[in-house]
């Protein structure tokens, strides 16, 4: 079969018909050309501004996690001491334990208690005090009955 051609339309240099894809592609070099013209003329006032938003977000992040960093610690000190108290308390316990079964065994032993000892030191200071209060009174006379003569 005869190809068949379409006939040759003339247009003038003014009407020239673009293709859409040739369309697109002279669209966006134009917007990237329009791009690097407003960044030529306000490329400093952006760059500018660009270091101003970084420094506030700078800011920003560092406080939220220094108030991290500050909920943390309150939380570490918290359980610290809790800890403290409990390791405390336990170890209390310990020493009140050792020290009934070394006085039961000291007991077991015939070794007076410091309780004993003490109250043993208070009845000496007691009788001390008596001997001395007896020594410094006037010796009495004291008078006998005569004796019976005898038949």
């Amino acid at each position: 079969m005869p190809k068949k051609t379409s006939p040759p339309v003339s247009q003038s240099a003014s009407t020239k018909r673009v293709e859409p894809s040739e369309e697109s592609s002279q669209h966006i070099w134009l917007a990237g050309l329009g791009a690097m013209a407003k960044a030529q003329s306000q490329g400093t006032k952006a760059f500018e501004g660009l270091i101003a938003d970084g420094l506030a977000f700078q800011r920003q992040t560092q406080a939220a996690a220094q108030e991290k960093i500050s909920e943390a610690t309150q939380q570490l000190s918290h359980l610290a001491k809790d800890f403290g108290h409990q390791a405390s308390g336990r170890v209390d316990r310990l020493e009140h334990v050792f020290e009934d079964r070394v006085a039961r065994a000291l007991t077991r032993l015939g070794i007076p208690s410091m309780t004993d000892v003490e109250a043993l030191t208070q009845r000496v200071a007691a009788l001390e005090t008596h001997m001395a209060q007896t020594a410094k009174a006037p010796a009495k006379a004291v008078k006998r009955p005569a004796a019976k003569k005898p038949l």
